[in-house]
């Protein structure tokens, strides 16, 4: 493997670590689930960034510049979402497990939940396709192919240890402190909505 590879790892999991909407909801999926069915969601939320690190290395990160509006509509979509999905984690009841997990089996769901995490996430295309975008054309010719599949295989082997670390927990935590962390969960999905939807008001 090359300097630039891991240059783009190390990189990657520095963006991707803090604390967000697509890791909240990996790991909830995999504190619910345990694997291998949080793979869905593993899956899905991989895919998205992968999709949006291609797309930042192929240029498109100066659509957020020079498109007239794009980000006010992506943190108005971003704060709407956020905000669902916040108020839905607050309500969380206690539920016995296979109830739980009958529940949320549904693959197309889980997929659909994830891709919305994704790329309805303003921060998330803005450091993915925005941030990483800027970083890979940095690189030089050489060593932008190697940088760009470092930076890949970050979200891929993040996600994967954070829904294996989840699925490691869920038979310690009885379904009540499960709901705790469901509504601990919404209140920062609820100050992300806020924060988007500050940063949307002052853009006008």
């Amino acid at each position: 493997m090359s300097v630039s590879f891991f240059t783009g790892l190390a990189f990657g999991l520095g963006l991707i670590i803090p604390i967000g909407a697509q890791n909240i909801l990996v790991f909830s999926q995999g504190l619910a689930l345990g694997m291998p069915r949080a793979l869905w969601t593993v899956l899905a939320t991989a895919c998205c960034d992968t999709l949006l690190i291609l797309a930042g290395a192929l240029g498109a990160n100066a659509l957020l510049t020079q498109v007239p509006g794009l980000q006010a509509v992506l943190l108005a979509a971003g704060a709407v979402l956020l905000t669902y999905l916040g108020v839905k984690s607050l309500r969380a009841k206690v539920v016995h497990t296979d109830a739980a997990e009958a529940a949320i089996t549904n693959p197309r769901q889980v997929i659909t939940k994830a891709v919305a995490a994704s790329l309805f996430n303003p921060h998330a295309i803005i450091d993915t396709v925005g941030i990483l975008g800027a970083a890979i054309a940095a690189q030089s010719v050489a060593g932008r192919a190697t940088f760009t599949m470092g930076t890949i295989s970050a979200s891929w082997l993040w996600f994967l240890m954070l829904a294996a670390a989840a699925a490691a927990m869920r038979h310690v935590l009885t379904p009540r402190r499960r709901v705790w962390f469901d509504r601990v969960s919404g209140v920062i999905l609820c100050g992300f909505a806020a924060s988007f939807a500050v940063e949307f008001v002052r853009m006008w």
